[in-house]
This record gives structure tokens, sequence and C-alpha cells, in this order.
């Protein structure tokens, strides 16, 4: 017990004199510039020091809480240009879906123009057959709205296909390039008929087929029109399927045959026009 309680006063004295050092060292530091002599060297030796690196580590700590502020600021200017630049690329890409779909309709609109002796209806494409290409796909459009089977379809620069199978509120469309689609053509420069076969095989190299077209002294050209022909059963006259691109001389030496490239992107279609007007409603014949 005694010898704890000269622990505690030893400690007591030890704290009182720090106590009386550190009052020492504030003392000289005040009297250091009025007094010569040994205290102020003395001062000169300790206190200013002392000073000095408390001045420096108070400089330092500040400096790190205007660098701590500084960086709060900048993570929060970063963040709201950050949000400025997220809704601008959003109404960017609004705007250029808004510029892509204006192209488009201003191309059916000029579409309309070139076959204005036909009624149509605009139509959605809502649905495709599995694959890259839009050889089969469905309309939002249907029998309430007044389509029916062998309407003409037509989209961008011309034909698309043929209306084949039609529900109440929508339609499926077989398109020109489909393997099962053969179309009576004809040269628009010529008026030489032929048969635009579609061929998916062939739609990598973005063309398709025409054959039958008869070998006589009518120079067909590449880049010419092919249309569609007065004695087709069920296309329209007059509807623009695609351009040549290669002309050749069959074996048996009596007709040619080539290969088009379609007027149409059959990669990309989204609205397309259905020509209410079917070639039996002109020529008065039922469908066969």
């Amino acid at each position: 017990m005694k010898k704890k309680n000269q622990t505690s006063v030893t400690n007591r004295y030890i704290l009182l004199g720090l106590s009386a050092l550190c009052v020492l060292m504030m003392l000289l530091s005040s009297f250091s510039d009025k007094v010569g002599g040994p205290f102020k060297a003395l001062a000169n030796v300790t206190v200013i020091p002392l000073q000095q690196g408390i001045n420096q580590i108070g400089g330092w700590l500040g400096d790190m809480t205007d660098n701590f502020d500084t960086m709060e600021q900048l993570r929060a200017e970063n963040t709201r240009l950050q949000e400025q630049v997220d809704s601008l690329i959003t109404e960017n890409n609004y705007l250029q879906a808004d510029q892509s779909e204006l192209e488009r309709l201003q191309d059916l609109y000029r579409l309309d123009q070139n076959y204005a002796d036909y009624e149509k209806i605009g139509a959605h494409v809502i649905g495709k057959d599995s694959g890259n290409w839009f050889n089969s796909f469905t309309i939002d459009k249907g029998s309430r709205d007044g389509i029916e089977t062998d309407m003409n379809v037509i989209a961008q620069s011309g034909l698309v296909g043929i209306v084949t199978d039609v529900g109440p509120t929508w339609a499926t469309v077989r398109s020109v390039i489909d393997d099962s689609s053969n179309i009576s053509s004809m040269s628009l420069s010529t008026s030489d008929t032929c048969i635009v076969s579609g061929d998916l095989s062939l739609m990598s190299e973005g063309q398709i087929r025409f054959e039958q077209m008869e070998n006589n002294d009518n120079t067909v050209n590449v880049g010419d029109q092919l249309v569609t022909s007065y004695i087709s059963d069920k296309y329209l006259q007059g509807i623009l399927i695609g351009y040549v691109s290669e002309v050749n001389v069959d074996a048996n030496n009596l007709t040619r045959s080539g290969y088009i490239i379609p007027a149409v992107d059959f990669k990309n279609l989204q609205e397309v026009l259905v020509i209410t007007t079917t070639k039996a409603d002109l020529t008065g014949k039922s469908e066969t």
C-alpha cells in the first residue's frame, strides 16, 4: 500500500515538472525577442524549433483538410457532370431514333407518291421468322383493317412481297427473297419478261436470281430495273423488284439468266405499305 502511494506521488511530481517546463518554454518564447543572453539562446534551441514544427504540422493538416474538401467538391461536380452526360446521351439516342423514323417515313411517303394510283395501308413489322433476313414476317394489320391475302406489300424503294395469311389484327407477308417466291417480272428498259426467284443462300451476297429471259437482240445492262410484269397473276404491274447486277446467256443459247440486287433492304424492315387492291380486283378474276 505504501509502495502504491509512492508511485502516485512520483507521477504527480513528473506531471508537475512537465507542466513547469511547458510554462518555462512559453515564457522563453514570449520574451525571446526582448531579452538577450543565454535565455534567448535557449529559446532559439528549444522553443522556436518546436513552434516551427507545430506550425508546419498545423499547416500540413490544414492543407490536408483543404484537399479533402476539394476532393469532395470534385466528386460532387463529377457526379453532376456524369448525370448531364448520361442525360445528353439518352436525349441524343432519342433524337437519332426519331431522325431514323422520320427518314423511313419520308421514304414511305415518296414510295406512296410513286404508286399513287393504288390505295394503301401503313403497317408495322411486329415479328419475323428466325434468321437474319425478313423472308417471312408478321405485320400489325389484319382483316379488321381490310387486309386480304394476295395484297402486294411495298417499302423503301420497291416490292417487299405478298400477303399469304391474315388474322383479325395481323397478317403474314412472304417476301421476294424467300425460297418459295417466284415472280413474273420484266426489264423496264426492254419489256423482256423473266422469272425472279427468291434464294436465301444468295442473300449473303446481297442478290437474288432471275431466269427464263429470252435471248434476243434486246440488250439488258447492269443497273437496269426489273419490275413486276403485266402477266403476273398476283402482283400488280410495274412495281420495282431490283436492279440487274449480272446477265449471262444460258447453255441452250435461247434464254438469259442472271442476278439482281433487291430494291429493299431485307435485313432492316420496320414499316411497310400494303396495297389494298389485288390483281384479282383489277382483272375481275377469282384467285387461282
